[in-house]
């Protein structure tokens, strides 16, 4: 060991280093600030930024060493005097955040840019390429880049010199100074750290688990023992610290008895490909891909299903039968196929788990799933409902990666009962990006008929899921929800290979759906020389999203397009349109209070804020009927357990639908028994349940928490870009989002939503695809410079519309966006390409090299 002085924050402090670590764990660890993240451990997300002597450096590329007699400033210190640097007032007045976790990193690295740029250029706004350029080494999952374009060019105008500003989330604050406490953050005394051991290969059977010097072992196998993808959790081991623990796992004792396997899914369907799953006891214990129950299914070999979904489906089929021998003008017969996209959220899956009292089992999870997750390990360890706890103040994004009880989580908690010690396990950045869910990859057939006058007589899509070792990821049946009744069939079917499993993703089946479906209703546009809009106008009997048609067609960058293909020289422009459809979700048995604790507003329930606003939408329901100041309401979420009022999950976008009126009932509720003096009515107390969508007829779809209410949401996107017919690549340009989703009920909130959406769509399009090494099935694309997500320099200039007539019937005016914002913005890019170049790209993502063989 050697010891070091350094100064941070202004204080000096002396550094016990044994030369291992980098910056990033000694601030962390020893020092306990925890405001600098750990993501990538690769310099390449930006989350880490310190500064060194005034200058950015990540700290994960930095050696503890390096820290030797510097002086070093986290967002923690950033300001003088206890105040907020301009910077951090300016994320919080225009949103620059979602979950988080990635803020301050940029926060520290945009506040030195920002006194950089002062000096120099005085109040002048820098543009969108120097703010790009300035801030080029951050990453954000969510996609809160727009925000952060106007956060960083408002704090360069000197508006925020002074305390000015207001946050418009409640837990704003406390993310932009790195107060936050995330379950990664969770450093409890005397814990042990853990690892899980993994699979090398991508099937066998394992023997016999042992270790000559782990002390602290579980088995995480199921009794078959077999693995099936290459990242499989086998065991976990736990030791003091996590090098140790490193060490531990890599000395373990493990012999697998290697078995053939499949990777690709054209060798997986064929008559000789080994099985995935060999028995019908062994296809009973596949994951489920969906967040709803396990569709039936007939297996053939690899291959599950189809599952049709039929709306006069024989008279579907013979029309396009007919329609394909005849060469009909109006016959639209295109091939699709979609990437794996991966949720790689920032705070990787962690669990922190302390039942060093038998009677007593505390579990600091990230989960989107609080309140059912609890239920979930209460019944898996049989604990009593009242003597456990599960906390998620917290967390760094989701996307679906979330929503169930996960390895680390069971893995932990049972180091922790055998130990009697506080257990930590948060996954690696590879082990995230391998092993923790994405959104299954396609291969969808589309036969569309439409007639002379330009209606639909019928529709055809077979679609085949690239699940890995999950089943059941229908999404052509989405696709059966839009374009009005006409004879339709969809047939969904899973190919299963020794591949990651596949898990729900924002809007689970919609991205994949619109791609093909709104690709193939452009392709028919332009087949029969209709325009795409009135084309869609004539086919969808949706109002609200015959009004977004309305509010699109209005555009000056749609009425100013290009005719398709029209356009000569090295950079050609274009304009596509694509529209999206969702299901309308409530939890009905969500419960929320409203109570007068010290003098103050308390609102309570069990649900999580995973950056969507749940904590916000809370504050304001509540302080609206008190009419307080949002300020003046304490919010308390992110605990499930002993005393818990029943929360709903963060998926199927149906949680501010959820909470919003259940919190305002249960605010008028106490309004009425203790009126607006709240000095004289300490400890009174107000419940409200949230109930159902009883305007369902004859009885609504109930099932785990979770009705669909009466009607669908909708979406609209257009984009424009700019194709490089040089190099093949294409850089969006603008996108107009519009939404019908009825009142938003934290407007700003709801932006910054619909923007990150469209960021994780223009994701899918162009650049995300999780690759797998044929010959090992070990995944290459484990690390953030080989998995490439949108940066801030690839944000287009993005505008939002919502409208909002057509959900008076629903409690609150309006629905639920994180889902039907998603599913849309890739196809309209696919879209826009074609009406720019010719081509049009049906594989996802739309490669250069794929893009320049097209054009060739």
């Amino acid at each position: 060991m050697v010891a070091i002085q350094t100064t941070v924050n202004g204080e000096a402090h002396e550094l016990q280093l044994d030369g291992h670590e980098s910056a990033v764990d000694v601030i962390r660890e020893q020092l306990g600030l925890t405001g600098t993240k750990l993501v990538c451990a690769g310099g390449v997300c930006g989350a880490c930024t310190v500064q060194i002597d005034g200058t950015p450096a990540v700290g994960c590329l930095t050696p503890a060493t390096a820290l030797r007699d510097r002086e070093v400033t986290t967002v923690e210190g950033l300001g003088t005097d206890g105040d907020l640097h301009p910077v951090q007032r300016a994320f919080m007045a225009h949103d620059g955040l979602q979950c988080g976790y990635c803020t301050p990193g940029f926060v520290v690295d945009a506040a030195t840019f920002v006194d950089r740029w002062q000096r120099e250029h005085g109040t002048s706004e820098p543009d969108r390429h120097t703010i790009a350029d300035a801030l080029a080494g951050h990453l954000c999952r969510c996609g809160a880049y727009e925000g952060i374009y106007r956060a960083v060019a408002a704090a360069c105008r000197g508006d925020f010199a002074s305390e000015t500003g207001v946050s418009l989330r409640v837990d704003g604050r406390a993310k932009v100074t790195g107060d936050a406490v995330y379950t990664a953050d969770v450093y409890p005394d005397d814990a042990l750290e853990a690892v899980i051991v993994r699979s090398p290969i991508a099937a066998g059977t394992v023997g016999p688990i042992s270790s000559d010097s782990a002390e602290h072992l579980v088995d995480l196998l199921d009794d078959d023992r077999r693995v099936r993808y290459a990242g499989q959790p086998i065991a976990a081991v736990a030791a003091p610290t996590l090098i140790e623990a490193r060490q531990l796992a890599a000395d373990l004792s493990v012999r697998i008895e290697p078995a053939p396997f499949v990777i690709d899914p054209d060798d997986a369907l064929a008559s000789d490909a080994p099985l995935v799953y060999e028995s019908r006891a062994a296809k009973k214990t596949a994951p489920n891909a969906a967040e709803g129950p396990m569709a039936p299914a007939r297996w053939q070999g690899n291959l599950r299903g189809p599952n049709p979904t039929p709306w006069l489906g024989t008279l579907a089929k013979r029309r396009v039968k007919k329609a394909r021998s005849q060469g009909a003008k109006g016959h639209v017969a295109l091939h699709f196929e979609t990437a794996v996209q991966l949720h790689s959220s920032f705070e990787p899956h962690a669990t922190v788990a302390d039942w060093s009292d038998p009677d007593r089992l505390r579990v600091w999870t990230s989960t989107q799933a609080l309140d059912h997750v609890a239920h979930e390990l209460a019944d898996h360890f049989g604990v009593e409902p009242g003597k456990i706890d599960v906390v998620s103040d917290f967390i760094g994004g989701g996307f679906g990666s979330k929503l169930s009880v996960t390895p680390d989580m069971t893995a932990a908690i049972e180091l922790s009962r055998r130990a009697r010690k506080p257990v930590r396990l948060v996954l690696s950045r590879a082990e995230e990006l391998t092993a923790t869910g994405n959104r299954p990859g396609s291969r969808t057939d589309v036969d569309m008929v439409v007639s002379d006058d330009g209606d639909l007589d019928a529709m055809v899509l077979d679609g085949q899921s690239l699940t890995g070792v999950s089943i059941n990821s229908p999404y052509t049946a989405l696709a059966t929800l839009v374009y009005g009744r006409s004879p339709r069939l969809a047939r969904d079917s899973d190919i299963v290979a020794n591949a990651p499993p596949g898990t729900p993703f924002r809007g689970p089946g919609g991205p994949t759906y619109a791609w093909a479906l709104e690709q193939s209703v452009d392709q028919a546009a332009h087949q029969i020389g209709m325009d795409p809009i009135d084309l869609r106008r004539r086919w969808d009997g949706n109002d609200k999203r015959q009004a977004l048609y309305d509010w699109a067609s209005n555009l000056p960058v749609w009425s100013d397009r290009p005719a398709t293909g029209t356009q000569t020289g090295r950079y050609q422009r274009g304009v596509g349109i694509a529209s999206g459809n969702w299901l309308y979700m409530v939890d009905p048995d969500t419960e929320v209070e409203v109570s007068v604790c010290h003098g103050r507003l308390l609102v309570r329930n069990a649900t999580q804020d995973m950056g969507t606003g749940s904590k916000t939408v809370l504050a304001r329901a509540v302080a609206g009927v008190f009419d307080v100041p949002v300020a003046d309401v304490d919010v308390e979420i992110g605990r499930a357990g002993s005393r818990a009022l029943h929360g709903p999950t963060s998926g199927g976008s149906r949680t501010t639908a959820s909470i919003h009126s259940t919190a305002i009932e249960a605010a008028e509720k106490l309004k009425a028994e203790v009126g607006v003096d709240l000095g004289s009515a300490e400890g009174a107390s107000a419940t409200a349940t949230r109930g159902g969508d009883h305007s369902m007829r004859p009885v609504p779809i109930t099932f785990a928490n979770l009705q669909l209410g009466r009607g669908f949401s909708a979406a609209v996107h257009v984009s424009e870009v700019e194709v490089d017919t040089l190099t093949g690549k294409t850089r969006v340009v603008s996108v107009h989002g519009g939404l019908a989703i009825g009142v938003p009920h934290a407007r700003e909130l709801a932006i910054s939503q619909c923007e990150g959406s469209i960021i994780q769509g223009i994701g899918l399009a162009l650049y995300e695809n999780q690759i797998l090494d044929p010959h090992s099935g070990v995944t290459l694309t484990s690390n953030l410079e080989d998995y490439r997500i949108p940066q801030l320099g690839d944000t287009p200039e993005i505008t939002i519309h919502f409208h909002e007539p057509g959900w008076e019937h629903v409690p609150g005016g309006g629905v639920g966006l994180g889902e039907v914002a998603t599913i849309s913005p890739a196809a309209s890019v696919g879209n826009a390409i074609f009406n720019a170049t010719g081509h049009r790209p049906t594989t996802l993502p739309v490669r250069p090299d794929r893009l320049l063989e097209g054009l060739r």
